[in-house]
């Protein structure tokens, strides 16, 4: 198991409902796969450099993570095609 932190930026247009239930699937998926959430930060509404999806501005969240490496691709992917979310990364924590 590594341990790793989940960036995700989401439409910020949205309802919060909508957010947490968007939240919510990562956090299922994560277990799915045998993981845990450690931490979910909320850093809020932030400008962003460039446009994405015609918006200036996203919903910034940070979870930390444990689970097998084997599990990011498949969550990369549910996060990819995750209507909400506008950009995401997954990153190791050394």
């Amino acid at each position: 198991m590594r341990t790793y932190e989940i960036i995700v930026i989401i439409h910020p247009d949205l309802e919060e409902s909508v957010v947490t239930e968007t939240l919510e699937k990562m956090n299922g998926w994560v277990t799915a796969a045998g993981g845990t959430v450690d931490k979910t930060d909320a850093w809020g509404k932030k400008r962003m450099a460039y446009e994405i999806k015609k918006q200036r501005e996203g919903n910034y969240y940070m979870l930390t993570c444990t689970m097998p490496p084997a599990a990011t691709t498949a969550l990369a992917n549910n996060l990819r095609f995750l209507e909400p979310v506008m950009r995401s990364m997954i990153s190791v924590i050394e």
